[in-house]
């Protein structure tokens, strides 16, 4: 796990790379939350779309909802950025959607959009 903290808006955002799963259920979004916070300070998470279980996309497992829930108690703000293309899912695009219109949680096509939107 790479873990970047970038400062836009006088806003810091924790921008994490992995190549490895770090989202894989509950305890693991807390786990993340707590190291992010602990290691950087930061409220504000990204984390690449690899880095999440496709379980997460995936909304009858509602792990999504669950997950997102923990962030919230937290009071962290979060964004996935990556390829979200070939996800076919109505429900999920309607998620996704209405996510990015909020101001807690963001699905992004890049790093910058994502920094852009947790900073803004």
């Amino acid at each position: 796990m790479k873990t970047e903290v970038v400062r836009k808006n006088n806003t810091e955002v924790a921008v994490i790379y992995s190549e490895e799963l770090l989202i894989t259920d509950v305890q693991s979004a807390l786990d993340l939350i707590m190291t992010v916070q602990y290691e950087s300070g930061c409220t504000n998470i990204a984390v690449n779309k690899e880095a999440v279980i496709e379980d997460f996309f995936a909304l009858s497992t509602r792990m999504a909802g669950e997950i997102l829930q923990k962030f919230i108690n937290y009071g962290v703000r979060f964004a996935i950025y990556g390829d979200f293309s070939h996800y076919t899912s109505k429900p999920l695009k309607d998620f996704m959607y209405e996510s990015n219109r909020g101001k807690d949680f963001y699905f992004q096509p890049d790093v910058t959009l994502a920094v852009e939107h947790l900073a803004g």
